[in-house]
């Protein structure tokens, strides 16, 4: 009788200490919701990022306002909200580079994206597409290839270790071909630098870069993904131009909140995210965007980027990448 009074008791207790995070999780939020960017207005990113924000700001009855902080490889945003209070009212999202690159070839030792900011959901997956000014005379990526080989070839990005980098250099690696990176402050020079013939070639958005396409004014010639692009179903993925099945260069968006954010509110957060990432009405806006809509747990989110971080870890150091 007394071990079933004390079990009872145990109970009671557990109870208890649930009850104030439960209500916790059904008061979140009590305001309006900050959403950190670290991309300019009207980038991939920042559509995601608006078109989240809005579908979130429907379900939770709240404003969900998008706050641009472009700069430094997505860091900017990153700082600001891990420097914001820790109560769910402020979030950021931002490419898995954050978490996988930066920290290497950025050397703020006040910020720690891995310590200051805990993952919430990876909302969606991205990739690249390589294209190249018409006048290098390419259409295909072994064509490429083998030029690169014989004459110096310039490729452009936004910069050391963004997303269109690490593409190229990935791509460099298994292609075992030669071109020399040129980065620029943020895609948008990067592109204009490719169609200006400034550079050779560039793995770049595939929306940005696909109406200079068909406009013939850039040649695509790959994806970095998996799969094909829903927007370019025609353009082989590296796996297929390189014969090398298993050769994936995508990237994800993911969500993250301040450290210190309640666990029950963090689990509210990744819920609502899984939410708003079902709804079909999202999941066809964003393919226009190249994006495929996700919707991970925290833990889910957690599992996925150390082992990306384990994948770029050797790449930025065989680079040497660094940015201060």
């Amino acid at each position: 009788m007394g071990i079933f009074k004390t079990i009872r008791s145990a109970g009671a207790i557990g109870l208890i200490a649930l009850a104030p995070c439960a209500a916790l999780a059904q008061a979140w939020p009590a305001g309006p919701v900050r959403l950190f960017v670290g991309s300019p207005p009207g980038a991939p990113s920042d559509i995601t990022a608006r078109l989240f924000a809005d579908q979130l700001g429907k379900l939770v009855k709240q404003p969900v306002i998008v706050d641009n902080r472009p700069g430094a490889g997505n860091n900017l945003a990153a700082i600001a909200a891990a420097k914001a209070e820790p109560d769910g009212a402020t979030l950021v999202l931002s490419p898995d580079t954050v978490l996988t690159v930066n920290p290497h070839i950025y050397k703020n030792r006040d910020f720690d994206p891995k310590a200051d900011l805990v993952n919430v959901s990876i909302i969606g997956s991205f990739s690249q597409m390589l294209v190249c000014h018409p006048s290098v005379g390419v259409k295909t990526v072994s064509e490429l290839v083998a030029k690169s080989k014989t004459e110096r070839i310039l490729y452009g990005s936004g910069g050391p270790g963004v997303p269109g980098h690490l593409a190229t250099e990935m791509f460099l690696d298994a292609a075992h071909a030669r071109m020399e990176h040129i980065p620029y402050r943020g895609p948008a020079p990067a592109t204009q630098a490719v169609l200006a013939g400034e550079v050779q070639c560039g793995f770049l958005a595939t929306p940005t870069v696909l109406p200079h396409v068909r406009a013939g004014k850039l040649t695509a010639l790959a994806v970095s993904s998996a799969t094909p692009s829903p927007l370019a179903p025609e353009v082989p993925t590296l796996a297929q131009a390189l014969k090398q099945p298993g050769l994936d260069v995508s990237f994800r968006l993911v969500l993250q909140a301040p450290k210190g954010t309640p666990p029950a509110v963090i689990a509210e957060l990744a819920k609502r995210a899984q939410e708003v990432m079902k709804l079909a009405e999202v999941r066809a806006k964003l393919q226009k965007s190249d994006v495929t809509a996700l919707g991970t747990t925290s833990a889910q989110a957690q599992t996925t980027l150390t082992q990306e971080m384990a994948r770029w870890e050797p790449v930025v150091k065989r680079l040497g990448l660094t940015a201060d």
